[in-house]
Order: structure tokens, then C-alpha cells, then sequence
């Protein structure tokens, strides 16, 4: 059984018919080529996913660096600066005061 998320072979997207409510699924349709079946899955499903690629590729981080940090922690090298973090922190806070909702 073959799910996808309404990208068909050639990059197209499968539209849901349009008597079909969003969010449903469609009635799975049988391929004749491999035996398997294909479900369709709304618009939605499709945005999220797109959303999601977008965001782990701009959260991505230097998996070294992580190390570094871990091993100076295990060390005893490791040193917090309360002043860069609660400026950072206020800088944050202010960004998202000004975000409208």
C-alpha cells in the first residue's frame, strides 16, 4: 500500500474532487501498474508537510558544536554568561511584542 501526500509521480498535485469535504479521506483507487493502492489526502496535509521541511531546515545546527559544549560541561570548562543570555532573552521578548498576532 503506497501513502503519499497528494504529489503524484510527475510532481503534480492531486486534488480532492470537489464535492469532497476537506480533511476527508479519499476513497483509495487501485492501480493496475503495481496492485497497490493510493490514498489521497487534502491540501492541508500537503501545507503542513511543506511547512515542516521548511522549518528543520532552518533549525538546523552544528552537531559538533553540541559536542564541544557537552564535553566542556563533562569538564567543568563550561561558563554561563547571565548577561549575553538575559539580553538575548529580552531581545526575543521584544521581537515577539512586536509580531502582530
Amino acid at each position: 500500500m503506497k501513502i503519499t501526500n497528494g504529489i503524484d509521480s510527475t510532481g503534480s498535485i492531486e486534488r480532492p474532487a470537489a464535492n469532497q469535504a476537506a480533511g476527508t479521506r479519499a476513497k483509495p483507487a487501485a492501480s493496475a501498474a503495481s496492485g497497490s493502492d493510493t490514498i489521497r489526502i487534502s491540501d492541508l496535509s500537503t501545507q503542513l508537510a511543506a511547512l515542516e521541511n521548511r522549518v528543520s531546515t532552518e533549525t538546523s545546527f552544528d552537531a559538533s558544536r553540541v559536542d564541544e559544549i557537552k564535553q566542556a560541561m563533562r569538564e567543568g570548562r563550561f561558563k554561563v554568561n547571565a548577561e549575553v543570555v538575559a539580553d538575548k532573552l529580552l531581545a526575543s521578548v521584544r521581537e515577539l511584542l512586536r509580531k502582530p498576532s
